[in-house]
């Protein structure tokens, strides 16, 4: 050790592995303390730089709670959620898109046909579709976590006047991998930029918007997990997206409904005086032996 230099280091930190050290940690490790001494060295990194950048992780810790986590928001603008996302993803099923900071554990049952709208103001949007494996059978008893911003742009976690559950909905396809239910169109919002990201997004020169969206996370038996989000089309965000969650087979229509069209077996039917939005996406889940 005491021969160490700044051009061997990293091959020191190498050999200073136990021989029962996990293989696996042991390739993530040295590859991750290899690029952070490449990082060093290619932007000869000052003393203060080195000491700022842990204050920023300090104070990522500080600010993160249950319901704001700080260091998925820096992964997310980094790009990085995004890159593990797509490096995994399975090009028959639909694509993996960001989990985001504001997800919130146990959410309500919400029937097939159910309402998230609530008492809420806005332009109802009917949402439809099947959630089917890669060879097109329909996956019955499919679950769906679903969630959403309010009309506000803020999720319930963020917002202290809505019901923490607010846009927030677990639901179970039925025989025919069917789900379906209503609610308010979703609206672009800004993630939080008043924390150690902001911070970021201003020094790069970055805007902190998002495209407007819904969120599901699907599961079904013997298939691996999807965590996604689906996105209008004439989102003026669509392109811009500040955490790089937006994919191409991600984008759907908000079709215009006229009045007197809505349909039956809906929570809001007969509720719903004027025109609406329909939007119909099936969810492809890659089954456990071809993942």
């Amino acid at each position: 050790m005491r021969n160490v230099t700044k051009d061997n280091i990293t091959e020191v930190f190498a050999a200073y592995f136990g021989e029962d050290t996990d293989p696996r940690t042991r390739e993530v490790l040295i590859a991750l303390a290899r690029h952070i001494h490449d990082f060093a060295r290619e932007v000869n990194l000052s003393h203060d730089e080195w000491r700022k950048g842990l204050e920023f992780l300090e104070w990522a810790g500080r600010i993160t709670t249950p319901e704001r986590n700080e260091f998925v928001l820096l992964s997310d603008v980094l790009g990085l959620s995004s890159l593990v996302d797509m490096m995994h993803s399975t090009p028959e099923a639909t694509s993996s898109s960001v989990l985001g900071p504001f997800h919130v554990s146990n959410p309500p049952v919400l029937e097939i046909g159910g309402d998230m709208k609530r008492d809420f103001e806005g332009e109802v949007l009917l949402v439809e579709g099947h959630v089917r494996d890669t060879a097109g059978n329909p996956l019955p008893g499919a679950t769906i976590d679903i969630w959403q911003t309010a009309p506000n742009g803020m999720y319930s976690s963020q917002d202290p006047d809505q019901d923490i559950h607010s846009f927030h909905g677990l639901m179970t396809c039925d025989a025919s991998g069917r789900y379906a239910f209503t609610t308010v169109r979703p609206v672009s919002y800004t993630v939080p930029d008043d924390g150690p990201v902001g911070e970021i997004l201003r020094a790069a020169g970055r805007h902190p918007w998002r495209p407007s969206h819904l969120h599901y996370i699907v599961s079904a038996p013997g298939h691996r997990q999807l965590v996604t989000e689906v996105f209008p089309d004439d989102d003026p965000y669509l392109d811009q997206d500040t955490v790089f969650g937006v994919r191409d087979d991600l984008v759907m229509t908000y079709v215009p409904q006229p009045a007197g069209s809505f349909p039956k077996g809906f929570a809001l039917s007969g509720q719903v005086e004027g025109g609406y939005s329909r939007v119909d996406f099936d969810l492809i889940l890659t089954p456990l032996d071809e993942a």
